[in-house]
């Protein structure tokens, strides 16, 4: 089954997950029958995102320098509900958001520059926002959640010394005197609220409130992927969730 898509650029086949595996691969089963092998582009644990046979959608590349053909977009957690486990959209997703004037607290910003390196600790950036009449520049890191449990998304969804790396880099920017922004990009329609993952990464959670107390700001946006029952491949950031923090 072939859906059409009004983010990507292509149109998103139906298949059903066979295995993931090697972090990086998944077979999938087509409608025909046919298995093949997709890149799976997500370094995460992917906890509860893939399911054994769960609806799955891929995107197709003919390129001939490709090594895999498919590429895993989004796949079916439970009956209809949906997750995006490409951890390469949340980035434009934001940046679509905060272009379009969705995200009010970020509108004014002339300048967005995407993978700007700064900070101590020699990190790239999300998104760096400049060029405000009023507003000091804006640091801005996207985070995607799909973890889901009984409604509530937690991020992580495995140790990530590495977001607690950024973490440190957002307080640091905040105490020069810039704005320091983590977005939780929810790609997950189960979710209702976000919570840091303190039974996963304690660490990561201590250090999430500390930077809340410190001036970060944290917000979390959430995508809509499903139109009429069907995956629309609409990643745009549509309605604000709250982040509990207690």
């Amino acid at each position: 089954m072939i859906a059409k898509s009004e983010f990507f650029a292509e149109a998103l086949i139906e298949g059903s997950l066979v295995r993931r595996y090697k972090r990086f691969l998944a077979d999938v089963r087509l409608p025909d029958g046919t298995e093949v092998t997709a890149h799976c582009p997500n370094t995460g644990s992917m906890l509860g995102c893939q399911p054994d046979g769960a609806r799955v959608w891929l995107t197709s590349n003919d390129n001939p320098k490709r090594k895999l053909r498919y590429t895993w977009e989004l796949v079916e957690t439970l009956p209809g509900v949906m997750a995006c486990i490409n951890t390469a959209r949340p980035n434009h997703q934001a940046r679509m958001a905060i272009e379009h004037g969705v995200i009010p607290s970020l509108t004014g910003y002339a300048t967005c520059k995407p993978e700007k390196r700064y900070g101590r600790e020699k990190s790239r950036i999300d998104l760096h926002l400049s060029d405000h009449d009023s507003r000091p520049d804006a640091w801005v890191e996207v985070k995607n959640v799909t973890l889901c449990e009984a409604g509530v998304g937690y991020f992580p969804d495995a140790v990530s010394t590495r977001g607690q790396k950024h973490l440190r880099e957002l307080m640091a920017q905040v105490q020069a005197g810039d704005r320091a922004v983590l977005v939780f990009c929810v790609n997950h329609t189960g979710i209702t609220e976000v919570r840091p993952a303190d039974h996963i990464d304690a660490a990561y959670g201590k250090l999430l409130r500390a930077a809340s107390r410190a001036g970060v700001e944290v917000m979390a946006w959430q995508a809509d992927l499903v139109k009429d029952s069907n995956p629309s491949g609409s990643l745009a950031l549509v309605r604000p969730l709250p982040v509990i923090l207690d």
